[in-house]
């Protein structure tokens, strides 16, 4: 697998949105398989956000609440063991789905989701203040995405920490069509966020171990998910990556990326 190369400024990258098998029925490969990838690929860490029920869940609905989240994180926890057995940095989160449009959530833990069923028919408002209640923070994923499964576009500024300016299933060097070249998602992305003066985040959406090489580099390691939503909205010196072009935390491009 080609290895990408990190600036000397920013040596760890982690993957902020990926799905796994276990608790996405779009996703093609395993936890562990994920995980595995990420590895060989440099990345220091990776967060396992799979689709809620709101979403593409591979998890049956009708499950009893406690029983539903111990089934959804089980691709988590085995890309997790996984992880620390062969030093990749493993975090959880998930996404969140309202007829398409979608959200990133961090910083909150399995335990916290069991705690709140009320979470499962909270609307687009109510979800965002149980999540900054348990301390976690709310990302809009692609928001200017235009597909099949999105029947419009709705933002909601008021009710989230951060944007998905960087997706990289929208710009990358294998896929084309659907929206797989659509750069502009991107760009109206960041205008967005800017317009809103909300800090941006990067990720490849992937599915499968077919890495696009998205993600953000930091300067450090990330010591959990707390950190990383600490350095979001405090905007730390992080650089962002669709896996073809080095961005700053801005959105702003810089430099080609490259691969071994």
């Amino acid at each position: 697998m080609p290895k990408i190369r990190l600036p000397e400024s920013h040596p760890y990258l982690y993957e902020t949105h990926l799905h796994t098998v276990n608790g996405s029925i779009c996703a093609d490969n395993t936890g562990a398989e994920m995980a595995r990838a990420y590895k060989e690929a440099g990345y220091t860490g990776i967060f396992v956000t799979e689709h809620n029920w709101g979403g593409n869940t591979a998890v049956k609905r009708k499950l009893p609440w406690l029983q539903w989240v111990d089934h959804f994180v089980r691709g988590y926890e085995e890309a997790w063991e996984w992880g620390q057995q062969n030093g990749l940095a493993v975090f959880w989160g998930y996404e969140a789905g309202y007829d398409g449009t979608e959200f990133l959530i961090f910083g909150i833990t399995p335990s916290f989701l069991k705690e709140h069923p009320e979470l499962r028919q909270a609307s687009v408002s109510e979800q965002y203040q149980i999540i900054k209640s348990g301390g976690g923070i709310v990302v809009h994923a692609h928001p200017y995405r235009d597909a099949r499964y999105i029947p419009a576009i709705r933002l909601f500024p008021d009710y989230v920490d951060a944007v998905e300016g960087i997706n990289g299933s929208h710009h990358n060097r294998y896929l084309d069509g659907g929206y797989y070249d659509h750069e502009d998602f991107n760009r109206n992305a960041i205008t967005y966020a800017t317009n809103h003066g909300l800090p941006l985040t990067a990720g490849s959406d992937m599915h499968s171990t077919r890495l696009f090489g998205a993600g953000m580099a930091f300067g450090r390691e990330l010591t959990d998910a707390a950190d990383f939503c600490n350095s979001i909205l405090t905007r730390e010196d992080y650089l962002l990556t669709d896996g073809m072009f080095w961005y700053d935390n801005s959105g702003a491009p810089l430099d080609e990326v490259l691969w071994d």
